[in-house]
């Protein structure tokens, strides 16, 4: 019987161990944490995620935590007139099949964690638990303790900073930054009085900057968002405090919803975004990567999560459909361009979000945003268990 081993209990890893566990495939997810706890401070899943969660066994679960946005809205930053908009909601979950969801990070991953024991025993999540190395060959996660957890498949879902992507493509491969950074931050609804359509997914766009807020929570009374800055040049390290006021001052003249918005809570650290270059392998041996491990992206599509869990479904039906080298030969041959496919259209969608308002590009990115929804049908009717990549992107 095929075991698997899975460093990581994020969304990618808890994922998989639950698609797993419920094939009846022996899986242990290793976790550095001693307790699952909040990362960040929301997450969007799309339909091309929620199908699956829903088919695991958690979308009642998560339909009682999460809010169902109403619309998704451009709007220039400035004026505050929308520049187009696309119906959410039910019509949304009837066109593509599943929910788009708002959900707290930390009720997400508790609900995946539940999951996973249900299915799998509470003696296969092991918590307080360092990876610090793999040997791919054999198939085992060294540990800090100086034991060793041996599968037929080990799996890196160890995220954007993954210690077992060096094992597969060499040092020096990781993601590296895009030249822009954001702040979050989470504000109670009842705090923004000028904040139109506050039930909305909305992009404020506007030179040099971006504003990205949804609602989320059982009582959709929060707003989580997410403002992101050109600059600096350069970065090194993680987050850092940023100087008092420097987000409200990267936003001045912009209209008053959004700054109402920034203002509402104290300023957060500054952190830098991400990206991965296209990875040309991700396995060796017995090992393969996952999600943030191999394609961090840009958040522009909201599809960092939803990745992470395709990933997790489409490895899961290899594994069980095949032999451990069968199934891992396979895995990048389906994902690869998908993911690449995305991450490349979250970096033009932040380049658009980002213009002057006298770009040659301007009226381009009005049309790009009227058509979003259309145009991007290949990302939400994705189905991970069942579509043939080939098919998938038009």
């Amino acid at each position: 019987m095929t075991r698997v081993v899975v460093a990581g209990a994020g969304i990618g890893g808890l994922t998989l161990g639950i698609a797993l566990a419920r094939a009846g495939v022996t899986v242990d997810l290793h976790e550095r944490a001693d307790e699952l706890r909040e990362v960040g401070a929301a997450v969007a899943l799309s339909a091309n995620g929620s199908r699956h969660l829903h088919r695991l066994g958690v979308g009642e679960s998560l339909d009682a935590v999460s809010t169902q946005p109403t619309e998704l809205i451009y709007r220039d930053g400035r004026t505050g007139a929308r520049i187009a908009a696309h119906t959410g909601g039910a019509s949304y979950r009837a066109r593509y099949g599943a929910p788009y969801w708002g959900v707290h990070r930390v009720d997400l991953q508790q609900t995946l964690a539940n999951a996973f024991v249900a299915a799998a025993g509470a003696e296969h999540l092991h918590l307080g638990s360092t990876v610090t190395g793999v040997d791919a060959e054999r198939g085992a996660l060294l540990l800090a303790d100086g034991s060793e957890a041996v599968g037929d498949v080990v799996v890196g879902a160890d995220g954007v900073h993954s210690l077992l992507r060096d094992t597969v493509t060499g040092p020096g491969t990781g993601p590296t930054y895009t030249g822009t950074s954001g702040f979050r931050g989470l504000v109670p609804i009842e705090a923004l009085p000028s904040l139109p359509d506050p039930h909305a997914i909305q992009f404020w766009a506007g030179p040099g900057a971006h504003l990205l807020h949804y609602a989320l929570g059982r009582d959709d009374d929060t707003v989580n968002f997410l403002a992101v800055l050109c600059g600096p040049e350069s970065w090194q390290g993680a987050q850092r405090e940023a100087p008092a006021g420097e987000l409200l001052e990267g936003f001045a003249g912009w209209h008053p919803a959004v700054r109402e918005m920034l203002a509402a809570v104290p300023q957060s650290p500054r952190w830098p975004l991400l990206a991965q270059e296209p990875l040309t392998h991700w396995t060796r041996g017995r090992l393969a990567l996952l999600g943030d491990a191999c394609h961090a992206m840009l958040p522009h599509h909201g599809q960092g999560a939803n990745q992470a869990i395709e990933d997790a479904v489409a490895l899961a039906r290899l594994i069980t459909e095949h032999d451990p080298a069968t199934a891992l030969a396979a895995y990048p041959r389906e994902r690869r361009a998908r993911t690449r496919a995305i991450a490349a259209s979250a970096w033009d969608t932040g380049t658009l979000l980002h213009l002057d308002d006298d770009h040659p590009r301007i009226a381009e990115r009005d049309k790009r945003f009227a058509g979003y929804l259309p145009d991007h049908a290949w990302v939400h009717d994705h189905d991970a268990a069942t579509t043939p990549l080939r098919s998938s992107i038009a």
